[in-house]
């Protein structure tokens, strides 16, 4: 899991190399979890914190540098702190333990770049995802997309994106009806992740050009070995129906804006009151969302799989199956 968000692993992001070889110092014993909080440390070998030194009382257009100021009075400009996307190695890492419970339930979880700038992903050959460098279930596209990674990158510029994601196996009845809805939970984990702009479920934001016939998905009953089942013949609600999953594939897209640390110079203003010039040094992704796309991943098992325990209490029988001797 953490390979897939290491930075230095390709032309197309940070020149920045870490290993990330984390080191768990509790809660894992002979290859189970205890019980006791899991405890794991990642080292940053390869920071240069002096790349960071104008930006001491210069604030970043589009980073949280003005909003974090405005807040504490103060703040820690050598990285960004936690608007930092090194915050996101946590996600995946609890992501990654969450996946393999949600494995044992028959629920898999899988996220893909959707797009990058104006190339989109004309197939969803999943297999394809693990093939290229920016994580694209076509490879076709994925080729247009790097060769546009490298005009922004030449033109001291950055990209943004959409992440899909899938989550297959879901069994019906996650989800609470009014403030803890499953849409909403999901939405709110992603869009926690500081690079999303956006989120959206199904058919989305189209489902607004929609009529009511076009957007419901019509029930049918389907009979297999292991007996008869409720189906959707579409999936324009994205696997959710009045914030409670439905059992059909929880369809998800991530809007990911661009890299908002580009060298191309750029007007913005300091502590002091200046009107000031800056073109921003460092090492920094041309665009983030193949190293985001197991963020997103990790934040939607992690989510789900809170639902999954959350479900267990909604009705007695449950209940009763656990407790009762």
């Amino acid at each position: 899991y953490l390979d897939r968000r290491r930075p230095g692993t390709s032309s197309v992001t940070t020149s920045r190399n870490e290993s990330d070889k984390c080191r768990i110092y509790s809660g894992v014993f002979g290859g189970l979890t205890t019980g006791t909080p899991v405890m794991v440390m990642i080292e940053n070998t390869s920071q240069r914190s002096q790349d960071y030194d104008e930006l001491a009382i210069t604030y970043r257009p589009g980073h949280a540098d003005f909003g974090y100021d405005s807040k504490y009075g103060f703040r820690d400009y050598r990285g960004g702190g936690r608007s930092s996307g090194r915050e996101t190695i946590g996600r995946v890492i609890a992501g990654a333990i969450a996946a393999k419970a949600l494995d044992m339930l028959g629920i898999k979880v899988q996220a893909f770049t959707q797009s990058i700038g104006n190339v989109y992903a004309n197939s969803l050959n999943l297999d394809e995802c693990s093939e290229n460098a920016v994580y694209m279930p076509d490879n076709e596209a994925a080729v247009r997309a790097i060769e546009l990674i490298k005009e922004a990158k030449s033109d001291k510029d950055s990209l943004g994106g959409i992440i899909g994601c899938i989550a297959t196996g879901v069994m019906p009845g996650l989800g609470e009806p009014v403030f803890d809805k499953l849409d909403a939970r999901l939405s709110a984990a992603i869009m926690s992740i500081g690079a999303v702009k956006g989120v959206e479920f199904g058919a989305g934001f189209h489902v607004s050009t929609m009529t009511g016939s076009q957007n419901n998905d019509p029930f049918y009953i389907d009979e297999d070995d292991e007996g008869l089942h409720i189906r959707k013949r579409t999936n324009m609600s994205g696997g959710i129906l009045g914030g409670i999953s439905d059992g059909s594939p929880i369809i998800i897209n991530a809007a990911i804006k661009p890299t908002p640390s580009i060298a191309k110079e750029q007007d913005t203003v300091n502590a002091i009151n200046e009107e000031v010039k800056l073109e921003i040094k460092g090492r920094h992704d041309p665009v983030v969302v193949p190293r985001a796309v197991v963020v997103v991943e990790s934040m939607v098992a992690i989510t789900l799989f809170d639902m999954v325990l959350e479900n267990m209490k909604s009705r007695m029988d449950n209940v009763l199956k656990i407790y009762k001797k």
